[in-house]
């Protein structure tokens, strides 16, 4: 479905709760904007975990006005409690930060091995786990290559398989030897400062006639800068890169692995009674959905770590994303729950290329929109172009008709004002992405309570969801389709031209790189909702 003609504002708007008269909408106008980029200084450590809530006129940050609708708007008001289903790996639901957040299925009795709610499910209290015990996962081409099957693009596939692997495997050497000239230089330079902790102005001022030890002050050079603040830091990052490439060669490429566990067949979408009740992460590195949790829900005011964007929230969790490609079965099994089970609001901060059953995920996104729930999608992190390359989940074929008008798909940004302002790994595409919202070095809940930076279109689409959360709260009887609408015309338009894919020789305007133009605002989201509830 085509994006509606924005609807004109009126200069007031009457509301039960909120009063508009001395309330403006945020607007930047171009030159307003280069300023703002012209005067942008390097960001403190509080900014660096709150910016995404920030505001880009007051903080010069293109944070979405979070911290501004709650002082200025809000206030003490309370809303309706909302129902966010996080489709994603597993969530620790007892993290300090989110145990008072997460959803409880009060028709079911807890551990009775019994499905007091006739939904199929045994035991879903706080959602379901549609992955049972297992958490490694091949790509899914990988999948279909292994089933020696016909496909579309299994020519293309097989070659993508083979430079793939081929490029995995050159990374991890290359990493692993950096990682050990790095780890002799940092032993170096803390022999000859008789400290591990040096600091940047010591290797600048270092001065020394040995040049085993100027040679290792220049390995710290070239890790500064890469903006990393210690060698500790960079040797943490090597080996985080290498372990990257061996989990990708070992699991995400390995054509033997046998994953699944859960006995059902996942070609056959009548088989819906696998899995168990258990949403929480198996392992701790499986921080991803705890993580997205907490940008949308993490307890505000408590305190604690962080801030999520939306109060009055309950998370249901729902494990379906491993580590690597999801099954379509259990994507669109995963929709259709969290949809019967009330859930308003839907983050599916996940992605692939090869979808085998792409329509049956495309019926269960239109049984959302039947249920009023609304979903919103991570763009991807290949810094492509969707117009042009496929990527699933999707609400359309080939870019063409909509098959509901619940879907919002989110890009990218990253702290900074100016043509820098796409994150450099951000999917786009004027068709296919809807919106862009903050996705880089964004701070969040972690395993066992501990807090972490991640990057990532994955993190855009949760700020999105909890912005959708909060309208959804305080503007109850506004459809999924409104609220979309509200968030895609509220949005701030940028004109600037910006840099895509980090290689500085590319530039859009930022109007021809997603449908709406826009950055994603809750504070004119919640004026334009106000206006429209009237």
């Amino acid at each position: 479905m085509k994006y509606n003609k924005p609807l004109i504002l009126s200069a007031c708007a009457a509301s039960i709760f909120f009063r508009c008269a001395t309330i403006k909408v945020t607007n930047v106008p171009i030159k307003t904007l280069s300023e703002i980029a012209s005067k942008q200084a390097e960001i403190n450590e509080k900014e660096k975990r709150t910016w995404g809530h920030l505001d880009i006129l007051s903080d010069s940050l293109p944070g979405m006005s979070v911290e501004k609708t709650y002082t200025e708007i809000i206030k003490d008001k309370k809303g309706e409690k909302v129902i966010v289903a996080v489709i994603d790996s597993g969530i620790d639901i007892d993290h300090e930060d989110l145990e008072d957040v997460i959803w409880v299925n009060k028709k079911e009795v807890p551990g009775n091995d019994v499905d007091d709610d006739k939904n199929g499910y045994v035991d879903d209290v706080h959602g379901w786990n549609f992955l049972g015990n297992a958490y490694n996962e091949q790509l899914e081409y990988i999948r279909l290559i292994k089933k020696n099957i016909d496909f579309n693009g299994k020519e293309e596939a097989q070659a993508k398989y083979s430079e793939e692997l081929k490029k995995a495997k050159q990374n991890m050497v290359r990493y692993e030897g950096i990682l050990k000239r790095f780890e002799g230089a940092h032993k170096i330079l803390e022999s000859h400062f008789v400290k591990t902790n040096y600091t940047e102005a010591d290797i600048n001022n270092l001065v020394s006639e040995d040049t085993i030890v100027t040679q290792a002050a220049q390995f710290a050079k070239q890790m500064y800068g890469y903006g990393l603040e210690s060698m500790t830091d960079a040797i943490e990052e090597l080996q985080g890169g290498i372990d990257y490439f061996s989990k990708r060669i070992n699991i995400n490429l390995n054509i033997e692995l046998s994953g699944r566990t859960t006995g059902d067949d996942p070609d056959n979408f009548s088989q819906i009674s696998y899995g168990n009740g258990n949403i929480k992460h198996i392992t701790k590195d499986e921080t991803h959905g705890t993580h997205v949790a907490g940008i949308i829900a993490a307890k505000r005011d408590n305190g604690l770590g962080v801030d999520g964007i939306a109060s009055d929230v309950q998370i249901m969790a729902i494990r379906a994303v491993p580590n690597g490609d999801e099954y379509d079965k259990d994507v669109a099994l995963a929709i259709r729950y969290a949809a019967d089970n009330g859930a308003k609001v839907i983050n599916t901060s996940f992605g692939k290329a090869y979808s085998p059953h792409s329509d049956k995920v495309r019926n269960a996104i239109a049984y959302a929109a039947s249920k009023d729930a609304l979903i919103i999608n991570a763009a991807g992190n290949d810094a492509i172009d969707l117009d042009e390359n496929k990527s699933y989940p999707n609400d359309a074929v080939d870019n063409g008709s909509e098959v509901a008008d619940n879907f919002i798909t989110v890009g990218a940004l990253s702290p900074s004002i100016g043509e820098d302002l796409v994150a450099n790994f951000s999917n786009y595409g004027k068709i296919n992405v809807d919106v862009f919202a903050p996705g880089a070095k964004i701070y969040s809940t972690t395993p066992e309570n501990t807090y972490d930076f991640k990057d990532g279109t994955s993190m855009a689409a949760p700020a999105v969801a909890g912005v959708a959360a909060l309208i959804r709260s305080y503007f109850p009887k506004l459809s999924a389709s409104q609220v979309k609408s509200v968030i895609m015309t509220s949005g701030l338009p940028i004109n600037n031209e910006v840099v895509i894919g980090g290689n500085s020789s590319i530039k859009l305007s930022f109007d021809a790189i997603s449908k709406s133009g826009k950055i994603v605002n809750a504070y004119n989201a919640f004026i334009l909702a106000s206006r429209m509830t009237r």
